[in-house]
Protein backbone atom coordinates (compact mmCIF):
# COMPACT_ATOMS: atom_id res chain seq x y z
CA UNK A 1 0.00 0.00 0.00
CA UNK A 2 1.28 3.46 -0.88
CA UNK A 3 1.66 6.34 1.57
CA UNK A 4 -1.10 8.24 -0.26
CA UNK A 5 -3.55 5.34 0.05
CA UNK A 6 -2.77 4.90 3.73
CA UNK A 7 -3.19 8.64 4.36
CA UNK A 8 -6.54 8.58 2.56
CA UNK A 9 -7.78 5.66 4.66
CA UNK A 10 -6.54 7.42 7.81
CA UNK A 11 -8.44 10.56 6.80
CA UNK A 12 -11.64 8.56 6.35
CA UNK A 13 -11.16 6.78 9.66
CA UNK A 14 -10.49 9.99 11.58
CA UNK A 15 -13.33 12.03 10.14
CA UNK A 16 -15.98 9.34 9.91
CA UNK A 17 -15.33 7.88 13.37
CA UNK A 18 -16.88 10.99 14.94
CA UNK A 19 -19.05 12.37 12.16
CA UNK A 20 -22.24 10.25 12.19
CA UNK A 21 -21.55 8.57 8.83
CA UNK A 22 -19.63 5.36 9.76
CA UNK A 23 -15.87 5.08 9.46
CA UNK A 24 -15.96 1.32 8.89
CA UNK A 25 -18.53 1.75 6.12
CA UNK A 26 -16.53 4.41 4.31
CA UNK A 27 -13.29 2.46 4.65
CA UNK A 28 -14.94 -0.63 3.22
CA UNK A 29 -16.64 1.33 0.43
CA UNK A 30 -13.40 3.06 -0.57
CA UNK A 31 -11.52 -0.23 -0.71
CA UNK A 32 -14.20 -1.81 -2.88
CA UNK A 33 -14.17 1.13 -5.30
CA UNK A 34 -10.37 1.46 -5.39
CA UNK A 35 -9.93 -2.29 -5.69
CA UNK A 36 -7.98 -2.91 -2.48
CA UNK A 37 -8.54 -6.40 -1.09
CA UNK A 38 -10.37 -6.00 2.21
CA UNK A 39 -9.69 -9.29 3.99
CA UNK A 40 -5.89 -9.52 3.87
CA UNK A 41 -3.80 -9.66 7.08
CA UNK A 42 -2.27 -6.29 6.21
CA UNK A 43 -5.70 -4.64 5.90
CA UNK A 44 -6.94 -6.17 9.15
CA UNK A 45 -3.86 -4.96 10.97
CA UNK A 46 -4.16 -1.50 9.42
CA UNK A 47 -7.77 -1.27 10.61
CA UNK A 48 -6.67 -2.01 14.17
CA UNK A 49 -3.90 0.58 14.08
CA UNK A 50 -6.08 3.29 12.51
CA UNK A 51 -8.47 2.87 15.43
CA UNK A 52 -5.51 3.53 17.72
CA UNK A 53 -5.09 6.79 15.82
CA UNK A 54 -8.66 7.84 16.63
CA UNK A 55 -8.23 6.86 20.28
CA UNK A 56 -5.64 9.61 20.78
CA UNK A 57 -7.92 12.61 20.05
CA UNK A 58 -10.56 11.25 22.45
CA UNK A 59 -7.92 11.26 25.19
CA UNK A 60 -6.69 14.74 24.23
CA UNK A 61 -10.07 16.46 23.85
CA UNK A 62 -11.48 15.03 27.08
CA UNK A 63 -8.24 15.02 29.07
CA UNK A 64 -9.81 16.87 32.02
CA UNK A 65 -12.53 14.23 32.32
CA UNK A 66 -10.00 11.39 32.11
CA UNK A 67 -7.80 13.02 34.76
CA UNK A 68 -10.81 13.43 37.03
CA UNK A 69 -11.67 9.75 36.57
CA UNK A 70 -8.11 8.67 37.33
CA UNK A 71 -7.87 10.97 40.36
CA UNK A 72 -11.26 9.98 41.80
CA UNK A 73 -12.21 6.58 40.35
CA UNK A 74 -14.84 5.90 43.03
CA UNK A 75 -16.39 9.35 43.32
CA UNK A 76 -16.47 10.02 39.58
CA UNK A 77 -19.62 8.44 38.12
CA UNK A 78 -18.53 8.78 34.48
CA UNK A 79 -16.05 5.92 34.80
CA UNK A 80 -18.78 3.62 36.13
CA UNK A 81 -21.14 4.69 33.35
CA UNK A 82 -18.51 3.92 30.70
CA UNK A 83 -18.13 0.44 32.19
CA UNK A 84 -21.92 0.00 32.26
CA UNK A 85 -22.17 1.08 28.62
CA UNK A 86 -19.47 -1.40 27.60
CA UNK A 87 -21.39 -4.41 28.98
CA UNK A 88 -24.29 -4.43 26.44
CA UNK A 89 -21.79 -3.68 23.65
CA UNK A 90 -19.85 -6.79 24.65
CA UNK A 91 -23.12 -8.72 24.82
CA UNK A 92 -24.01 -7.79 21.24
CA UNK A 93 -20.48 -8.73 20.12
CA UNK A 94 -20.70 -12.17 21.77
CA UNK A 95 -24.21 -12.72 20.39
CA UNK A 96 -22.91 -12.05 16.87
CA UNK A 97 -20.09 -14.55 17.37
CA UNK A 98 -22.68 -17.14 18.42
CA UNK A 99 -24.98 -16.40 15.49
CA UNK A 100 -22.19 -16.45 12.89
CA UNK A 101 -19.47 -18.72 14.33
CA UNK A 102 -18.06 -19.69 10.92
CA UNK A 103 -16.92 -16.14 10.23
CA UNK A 104 -16.28 -14.96 13.80
CA UNK A 105 -19.36 -12.79 14.31
CA UNK A 106 -19.49 -9.35 12.70
CA UNK A 107 -16.93 -10.41 10.10
CA UNK A 108 -19.99 -11.72 8.24
CA UNK A 109 -20.49 -8.14 7.00
CA UNK A 110 -16.87 -7.56 5.93
CA UNK A 111 -17.47 -8.32 2.25
CA UNK A 112 -19.79 -5.32 1.94
CA UNK A 113 -22.94 -7.25 0.99
CA UNK A 114 -25.00 -5.32 3.60
CA UNK A 115 -23.29 -1.94 3.25
CA UNK A 116 -26.02 -0.10 1.34
CA UNK A 117 -28.66 -1.22 3.83
CA UNK A 118 -26.38 -0.21 6.71
CA UNK A 119 -26.02 3.34 5.39
CA UNK A 120 -29.81 3.58 5.11
CA UNK A 121 -30.22 2.24 8.66
CA UNK A 122 -27.88 4.94 9.95
CA UNK A 123 -29.85 7.59 8.04
CA UNK A 124 -33.01 6.33 9.76
CA UNK A 125 -31.32 6.52 13.18
CA UNK A 126 -30.30 10.13 12.52
CA UNK A 127 -33.82 11.14 11.48
CA UNK A 128 -35.17 9.51 14.64
CA UNK A 129 -32.56 11.43 16.64
CA UNK A 130 -33.75 14.74 15.17
CA UNK A 131 -37.40 13.89 15.81
CA UNK A 132 -36.80 12.77 19.39
CA UNK A 133 -34.52 15.67 20.29
CA UNK A 134 -36.50 18.45 18.65
CA UNK A 135 -37.11 20.23 21.96
CA UNK A 136 -34.10 20.45 24.32
CA UNK A 137 -36.20 21.68 27.25
CA UNK A 138 -36.50 19.20 30.10
CA UNK A 139 -33.70 17.01 28.76
CA UNK A 140 -30.82 15.77 30.89
CA UNK A 141 -27.37 17.28 30.54
CA UNK A 142 -25.59 14.35 32.17
CA UNK A 143 -26.02 10.64 31.35
CA UNK A 144 -27.41 8.12 33.81
CA UNK A 145 -27.42 4.33 33.98
CA UNK A 146 -30.40 3.96 31.64
CA UNK A 147 -28.75 6.16 29.05
CA UNK A 148 -25.52 4.17 29.33
CA UNK A 149 -27.25 0.81 28.83
CA UNK A 150 -29.22 1.92 25.76
CA UNK A 151 -26.24 3.71 24.23
CA UNK A 152 -24.15 0.58 24.83
CA UNK A 153 -26.71 -1.50 22.93
CA UNK A 154 -26.67 0.98 20.05
CA UNK A 155 -22.88 0.88 20.08
CA UNK A 156 -23.10 -2.88 19.57
CA UNK A 157 -25.29 -2.34 16.51
CA UNK A 158 -22.70 0.18 15.34
CA UNK A 159 -20.18 -2.63 14.90
CA UNK A 160 -21.88 -3.44 11.59
CA UNK A 161 -19.91 -1.71 8.79
CA UNK A 162 -21.98 1.19 7.51
CA UNK A 163 -23.85 1.71 10.79
CA UNK A 164 -22.30 4.74 12.43
CA UNK A 165 -21.12 4.09 15.98
CA UNK A 166 -21.35 7.76 16.92
CA UNK A 167 -24.65 8.31 15.10
CA UNK A 168 -26.32 5.29 16.65
CA UNK A 169 -25.08 5.97 20.19
CA UNK A 170 -26.10 9.65 20.04
CA UNK A 171 -29.53 8.49 18.87
CA UNK A 172 -29.72 6.07 21.80
CA UNK A 173 -28.84 8.87 24.21
CA UNK A 174 -31.41 11.28 22.78
CA UNK A 175 -34.12 8.59 22.79
CA UNK A 176 -33.51 8.10 26.52
CA UNK A 177 -33.78 11.77 27.41
CA UNK A 178 -30.32 13.26 26.92
CA UNK A 179 -29.66 16.52 25.14
CA UNK A 180 -27.85 16.02 21.84
CA UNK A 181 -24.67 17.72 23.01
CA UNK A 182 -24.55 15.63 26.20
CA UNK A 183 -25.20 12.44 24.20
CA UNK A 184 -22.41 13.37 21.78
CA UNK A 185 -19.86 13.97 24.55
CA UNK A 186 -20.64 10.64 26.22
CA UNK A 187 -20.72 8.87 22.84
CA UNK A 188 -17.24 10.10 21.97
CA UNK A 189 -15.91 9.05 25.38
CA UNK A 190 -17.54 5.62 24.93
CA UNK A 191 -15.36 5.10 21.86
CA UNK A 192 -12.24 4.93 24.06
CA UNK A 193 -13.06 1.71 25.98
CA UNK A 194 -14.61 0.27 22.80
CA UNK A 195 -11.40 0.89 20.83
CA UNK A 196 -9.21 -0.39 23.66
CA UNK A 197 -11.32 -3.56 23.92
CA UNK A 198 -11.18 -4.06 20.17
CA UNK A 199 -7.42 -3.47 20.18
CA UNK A 200 -6.90 -6.08 22.91
CA UNK A 201 -9.12 -8.73 21.31
CA UNK A 202 -8.26 -8.20 17.66
CA UNK A 203 -4.64 -7.28 18.41
CA UNK A 204 -4.16 -10.58 20.22
CA UNK A 205 -5.47 -12.49 17.21
CA UNK A 206 -3.33 -10.37 14.88
CA UNK A 207 -0.19 -11.13 16.86
CA UNK A 208 -0.96 -14.83 16.96
CA UNK A 209 -1.59 -14.87 13.21
CA UNK A 210 1.56 -12.88 12.48
CA UNK A 211 -0.25 -9.93 10.90
CA UNK A 212 2.38 -7.47 12.12
CA UNK A 213 4.81 -8.87 9.57
CA UNK A 214 2.41 -7.86 6.80
CA UNK A 215 2.27 -4.12 7.47
CA UNK A 216 4.47 -1.48 5.84
CA UNK A 217 5.90 0.77 8.55
CA UNK A 218 5.98 4.22 6.91
CA UNK A 219 2.55 4.12 5.20
CA UNK A 220 1.01 2.72 8.40
CA UNK A 221 2.51 5.46 10.58
CA UNK A 222 1.28 8.11 8.13
CA UNK A 223 -2.22 6.61 8.22
CA UNK A 224 -2.26 6.61 12.04
CA UNK A 225 -1.07 10.23 12.19
CA UNK A 226 -3.68 11.41 9.67
CA UNK A 227 -6.42 9.49 11.54
CA UNK A 228 -5.34 11.17 14.76
CA UNK A 229 -5.39 14.71 13.35
CA UNK A 230 -8.62 14.22 11.40
CA UNK A 231 -10.27 12.68 14.47
CA UNK A 232 -9.33 15.67 16.60
CA UNK A 233 -10.86 18.08 14.08
CA UNK A 234 -14.00 15.93 13.71
CA UNK A 235 -14.64 15.81 17.47
CA UNK A 236 -14.21 19.56 17.81
CA UNK A 237 -16.47 20.15 14.81
CA UNK A 238 -19.26 17.88 16.04
CA UNK A 239 -19.25 19.28 19.58
CA UNK A 240 -19.58 22.77 18.10
CA UNK A 241 -22.46 22.06 15.69
CA UNK A 242 -24.36 19.20 17.32
CA UNK A 243 -26.94 21.44 19.01
CA UNK A 244 -27.45 23.74 16.00
CA UNK A 245 -27.29 21.57 12.89
CA UNK A 246 -29.95 18.91 12.21
CA UNK A 247 -28.72 15.34 11.82
CA UNK A 248 -30.96 15.22 8.74
CA UNK A 249 -28.13 16.66 6.61
CA UNK A 250 -25.95 13.68 7.44
CA UNK A 251 -28.97 11.41 6.95
CA UNK A 252 -29.52 12.82 3.46
CA UNK A 253 -25.91 12.14 2.50
CA UNK A 254 -26.11 8.56 3.82
CA UNK A 255 -29.46 7.95 2.12
CA UNK A 256 -28.04 9.00 -1.25
CA UNK A 257 -24.96 6.77 -1.07
CA UNK A 258 -27.03 3.93 0.43
CA UNK A 259 -29.57 4.01 -2.40
CA UNK A 260 -26.87 4.33 -5.08
CA UNK A 261 -24.97 1.43 -3.52
CA UNK A 262 -28.07 -0.80 -3.45
CA UNK A 263 -29.00 0.06 -7.04
CA UNK A 264 -25.49 -0.77 -8.27
CA UNK A 265 -25.43 -3.90 -6.15
CA UNK A 266 -28.81 -5.21 -7.27
CA UNK A 267 -28.05 -4.47 -10.93
CA UNK A 268 -24.93 -6.63 -10.75
CA UNK A 269 -22.10 -4.09 -10.60
CA UNK A 270 -18.76 -5.97 -10.75
CA UNK A 271 -17.31 -3.58 -8.16
CA UNK A 272 -19.73 -4.61 -5.41
CA UNK A 273 -20.57 -7.95 -3.79
CA UNK A 274 -23.99 -9.51 -4.31
CA UNK A 275 -26.65 -9.02 -1.65
CA UNK A 276 -26.68 -12.48 -0.06
CA UNK A 277 -28.10 -13.05 3.43
CA UNK A 278 -25.89 -15.53 5.32
CA UNK A 279 -27.28 -18.48 7.25
CA UNK A 280 -27.68 -18.05 11.00
CA UNK A 281 -26.33 -20.81 13.20
CA UNK A 282 -29.04 -22.99 14.74
CA UNK A 283 -29.15 -23.35 18.50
Amino acid sequence: MSILESAFLGLLQGLCEFLPVSSSGHLLLSRLLIGIQTDTPAMKMLDILLHVGTLVPVIVVFWKEWMEMISHPVRNRTLLLLIVASVPTLGVYLAAKKLFPEVDGFAVFDSGWFLGASFLLTALFLLICDAAGRSPSGRKTKPGFGNAVVMGLFQGIGMIPGVSRSGSTITGGVLTGLRKDAAARFSFMMSAPANVGSLLMEGKDALEEGYLREIQLVPTLVGILVACLAGFLAIRFMLRIISRVPMAWFALYLAVIGVVYLVLQLTGSPLLPAFAIPEIAAG
